[in-house]
């Protein structure tokens, strides 16, 4: 059986979008599991701090389920939408947490831009 015009269509969007969007997420959940690892961030309490890592730790088995499934159908499979929202509220948490340690020890973007140069 021949796959129809439609699904190839439905497969070269699943792959345009999906395969970033998972690695958007690996990359987003990998630099806040570095920075609740290696960063003071005195606002949050070491259990929420805890919480918040194991959520990542989490989430990051999931998205690496996710691409692998993906990748094994060779992008003929979605997600739903109810796994991916959690992961989205989860990297804008992490960003507000990120926000939040910037502000607390006034680190600006252009600082951490010139310190990445300089390494």
């Amino acid at each position: 059986m021949q796959p129809s015009p439609h699904s190839d269509d439905h497969r070269a969007v699943l792959k345009a979008v999906l395969g970033p969007l998972l690695a958007d997420f690996q990359y987003w959940f990998s630099r806040s599991r570095d920075m609740l690892e290696t960063r003071d961030l005195p606002m949050l309490q070491p259990e929420e701090r805890d919480r918040l890592l194991e959520r990542l730790k989490q989430a990051q088995l999931e998205v690496t389920a996710a691409e692998g499934l993906f990748r094994a159908t060779d992008g003929a499979v979605g997600i739903d939408m109810n796994a991916v929202a959690p992961w989205h509220q989860l990297v804008t948490e992490c960003w507000r947490v990120s926000a939040l340690s910037r502000q607390s020890t006034g680190i600006t973007e252009a600082d951490r831009t010139d310190e990445s140069a300089e390494a």
